[in-house]
């Protein structure tokens, strides 16, 4: 009999069940889809760092290393594994495209994994082991012959293997692009007899070692590890920990990313669904209450009829899990899939989807906790005696409060009065109403609002910032001051000179710029182009606030290679895409600080060959992988925005429900009294707008909050400042104020079927 009753109730109440279930399916699917994501890409990511035994240390130097001082590095104690490393940009002949061309002489340290084709071979001659995301970008297949070209050196071989490396697991050329670009940039690995082989006997001479890189595997923190280096190799050298390459640091802050964002969003859904739950099982528990006291007066024992109301609960529970299951895969698959927008950044070999075990057991909590709601609220219905359980159930007596007595208060209309005490007289259900509308502009305000952020940070840095059509690279190690700077004044081009410099022990770039044509710009901290003077050095924003700098003090540094200290003021402070310091030419001169000019920026259509151009790069194809990303961040603020819509019309319409359900009698007896139903439901809907007025005024400031924390949490290498166009304003408070409108007008159709007879007739 219970279990015919259990179905019929449900399909009594069907648009609060409906609703709850969307509700609590929305709350797990974001909550799984977000943790799978993060946990997803930290296991796939691991896998390939230990396939291809990724280096903890990366050593450089200028002059390179020779065979003894790898073997001094493999001598340290806490070294499990040392390789010399090479990693070059060449040309690929008859076309524009860079490769990384790249020897590790150990293949256990920062190795490869073979996807197709035959295994690594170190004394192959004449094999290239290709990415094959690069192969796939440009039609290349296994059994092609390429030729790549640097300087007088030209190495032509076969593709025999197509594959992946955790070095270049996000595979960028430098760091002004943000997406990798695979059609135009990718890696080679070839070996080591390759190389030999092809290099000139005298130009080996002239140049030395190749191997400028040392890579290594050891437990050792940082601080050991440079002191223990240092002193093996006689010399401080550029050190830098995995931590501060692109491909560990990059990875693993979308990872944290992840956990942020899977701290914040599915908390809200989470949060909103358990309480519209404990609003909706205690309406639906007081509409049940003579059904309770009937089945208590037949004999049914207190526990059995608690199991019963609390199996609604679980069910729904239950049913919003298995459909939140289902969604929260979804979305991890729609982020994480080898075609999805994770996989345009971050080149992995597998794309598997994992979720952490605390999820399940947060989930099962989840359904646990919902069900003892459902408890709670019938167990209150069951105190008493059976007569006590019989009568209908009764909203507490309220007492007429101090403002209704004012002078103000008597002014107001009849509707407004109603309003008011009605939202008073139901708490809890007017603050789950206002925490949804709430809820609804954080999701929209902060989606739309990344967006402009990211418009107007891409406007600054790139389309102003950047104003030049080609970056030329130089061979530095060739390529004398006055011939680089020949080269630019020849294309009325600026340049510019970088080298690695530590500040404490920690490394950083330094950037020596000449701008006399204005083709590279800088931004202040309030994004404002501005010139650079010949006063002193410019921090980025991250280096000033780590070491709490500002215009005025003084920065000291010391050029790596070098026992040179530079004590030099510091003139300004920019945001930067680099995390550097950044100063003019002339500047450089005065502090005795030597460079050798690495790049070439220019507008000229015509670029001679010259034997010191290493490579070119457009702007335009610096825009192009930024349009890949803004196309997938787009894709993301929809999804931000279409939850937002389906969360507004979910809770606000299942409470309106609940209010209609509340009110059943005070509408019926408006009607009796003459009401019309436009005017009944104008009450009804006017009550929606001024929470939803409300909920606006609160949800702009808590949006804009909750941005600030993401950029600040998520994006603080970016240097992103928070915008926010009137646009997004619009469309949040139109958006949020429609989906009211609509849901108002949806539940204010219901008073026409209003049965006043049966309404008025049954018990208080």
């Amino acid at each position: 009999m219970l279990l015919k009753k259990l179905f019929r109730t449900l399909w009594q109440y069907k648009a609060q069940f409906i609703s709850m279930v969307i509700m609590v399916a929305l709350g797990v699917g974001v909550f799984l889809g977000f943790n799978v994501e993060w946990y997803s890409l930290e296991v796939n990511t691991n896998e390939i760092y230990e396939a291809t035994g990724f280096a903890d240390f990366r050593i450089y130097s200028d002059k390179g290393f020779s065979p003894e001082d790898l073997e001094a590095v493999r001598a340290m104690d806490g070294v499990e594994d040392a390789t010399r490393f090479l990693s070059l940009n060449v040309s690929v002949k008859d076309d524009t495209d860079t490769l990384a061309l790249t020897i590790s002489e150990n293949m256990q340290v920062s190795g490869i994994m073979v996807m197709e084709g035959e295994p690594y071979n170190a004394e192959d001659p004449d094999g290239f082991w290709l990415s094959d995301s690069y192969a796939k970008a440009n039609g290349i297949a296994l059994g092609d012959q390429l030729t790549l070209t640097y300087q007088v050196i030209s190495v032509t071989g076969t593709v025999k293997g197509l594959v992946k490396s955790s070095e270049y697991l996000i595979c960028l050329p430098d760091t002004n692009q943000m997406m990798p670009d695979y059609s135009t940039y990718g890696f080679v690995y070839i070996s080591p007899v390759m190389l030999d082989r092809a290099i000139p006997a005298l130009y080996k001479a002239l140049i030395g070692s190749l191997y400028h890189q040392i890579n290594v595997r050891s437990s050792l923190d940082k601080p050991a590890f440079v002191e223990a280096a240092d002193k093996a190799l006689g010399t401080t050298r550029l050190i830098l920990s995995k931590d501060e390459t692109v491909s560990w640091s990059e990875a693993q802050g979308e990872v944290n990313e992840g956990k942020t964002m899977a701290s914040i969003l599915p908390v809200l859904f989470l949060a909103i669904a358990i309480l519209t739950m404990v609003t909706t099982m205690h309406r639906i528990c007081a509409s049940e209450k003579t059904q309770i006291g009937t089945l208590k007066a037949l004999g049914f024992k207190d526990r059995r009829i608690l199991i019963h109301y609390s199996a609604y609960a679980l069910i729904i529970g239950l049913l919003g899990t298995i459909l939140g299951i289902g969604i929260g895969y979804g979305l991890g698959w729609f982020i994480m899939n080898p075609d999805g927008a994770m996989a345009t950044y971050i080149d992995v070999p597998s794309w598997t989807l994992y979720a952490p075990a605390f999820s399940w057991f947060v989930i099962i909590g989840i359904n646990a906790f919902l069900a003892f709601i459902g408890f709670l609220s019938v167990r209150k219905m069951l105190q008493g005696t059976a007569a006590d359980a019989l009568r209908p159930y009764s909203p507490k007596r309220m007492k007429h409060l101090r403002f209704e007595e004012t002078r103000r208060f008597k002014q107001l209309g009849f509707g407004t009065k109603w309003n008011l005490r009605d939202c008073v007289r139901h708490k809890a259900r007017s603050l789950m109403t206002l925490f949804g509308i709430i809820g609804c502009m954080v999701l929209l305000v902060g989606g739309l609002g990344m967006k402009d952020t990211m418009d107007a940070f891409l406007d600054v840095f790139y389309e102003k910032a950047i104003n030049y059509t080609t970056r030329i690279n130089l061979d530095e190690e060739n390529t004398t001051p006055e011939e680089g700077k020949a080269l630019a004044e020849s294309l009325n081009g600026d340049w510019s000179a970088s080298r690695a410099v530590q500040i404490g022990d920690k490394g950083y770039t330094l950037e020596i710029h000449s701008t006399l044509h204005d083709k590279v710009r800088f931004a202040d901290t309030d994004m404002k182009i501005i010139p650079l003077d010949d006063s002193g050095v410019y921090l980025c924003s991250r280096i000033a606030r780590d070491y709490h700098l500002k215009a005025g003090d003084e920065l000291t540094f010391s050029p790596y290679d070098s026992n040179e200290h530079y004590t030099v003021p510091v003139a300004g402070v920019l945001d930067s895409m680099t995390e550097g310091i950044f100063m003019t030419n002339t500047f450089a001169e005065k502090a005795g600080i030597p460079y050798q000019v690495s790049s070439v920026y220019t507008d000229s259509a015509e670029i001679p060959d010259n034997p010191h151009i290493l490579n070119r790069q457009s702007k335009q194809s610096i825009m192009d992988s930024f349009n890949v990303f803004m196309d997938l961040m787009n894709k993301m603020i929809w999804l931000l925005v279409i939850a937002a819509v389906i969360l507004g019309i979910v809770v606000l319409y299942n409470l309106g429900v609940m209010s209609y359900t509340e009110r059943y009698r005070e509408m019926a007896t408006l009607k009796v009294v003459g009401f019309r139903d436009s005017k009944i439901g104008r009450l009804l809907i006017s009550q929606n707008l001024w929470l939803t007025v409300l909920g606006i005024l609160i949800g702009i400031p808590a949006g804009i909050g909750v941005l600030q924390y993401l950029l600040t949490a998520l994006a603080s290498e970016y240097e992103l400042k928070l915008v926010l166009g009137l646009p997004t304003w619009l469309i949040s408070i139109l958006l949020t104020f429609g989906v009211s409108l609509m849901v108002g007008l949806m539940v204010a159709r219901k008073n026409r079927h209003i049965d006043m007879v049966a309404a008025l007739k049954t018990a208080e």
